[in-house]
């Protein structure tokens, strides 16, 4: 596992995955099957895909204590910049496609939408962590301050999570009716 989680190849490989789901995007898109609100649909893959890599890269280090794989981490900082790349997508597709830089409607957007501004936040706090992902920023601000720094992924997380939940894109699932769901369940009640 060291050996393949060591290779340059296995790093390229990962570039390419997470490129894929840009280019699904791009591949329905060309196909003309987007949906009736294309823009709706890059805008919400775009944000769904940033959080994804941003929970992906804060279970690195989880997972290489875990299951004993130190090498894990050469994939972090590349894991992390494809969140900053999705996220700067979801954002670009709002200000360009759906906006058309007009920026009195986004001002009112913003101003009628809490999610809108919570999710600048959230990409906000990416920019420092991306500006500061090279080994040059690291040697600069020095080990503990650059650690301090990156901690606002904890905060960039929970912000692009509350903007999903302000959205309405995250509901919590009803409370399951057991009779109707599950006819083991209704057996156990005495119906059928």
């Amino acid at each position: 596992m060291k050996r393949l989680l060591t290779s340059r190849w296995t790093k390229a490989l990962l570039f390419v995955l997470c490129l894929v789901p840009m280019m699904a995007v791009g591949w329905r898109a060309w196909k003309q099957d987007l949906g009736a609100n294309p823009i709706e649909f890059i805008t919400h893959a775009s944000g769904d895909w940033t959080l994804r890599f941003v929970l992906i890269t804060l279970a690195i280090t989880p997972l290489r204590k875990l299951a004993g794989l130190p090498e894990l981490i050469r994939f972090r900082k590349m894991l992390g910049l494809f969140a900053f790349f999705y996220g700067t997508l979801h954002l670009t597709t709002y200000l360009w496609l759906d906006k058309f830089f007009d920026w009195q409607e986004i001002l009112k957007d913003i101003a009628k939408r809490r999610f809108i501004t919570v999710g600048f936040l959230a990409f906000v706090l990416m920019i420092p962590l991306a500006i500061t992902s090279t080994t040059w920023a690291i040697r600069r601000l020095g080990g503990p301050r650059w650690r301090r720094l990156h901690q606002l992924i904890y905060v960039t997380a929970i912000r692009r999570s509350d903007s999903l939940l302000l959205a309405g894109e995250i509901r919590r699932p009803p409370a399951p009716d057991v009779c109707r769901n599950s006819r083991l369940s209704c057996s156990r009640t005495g119906s059928s």
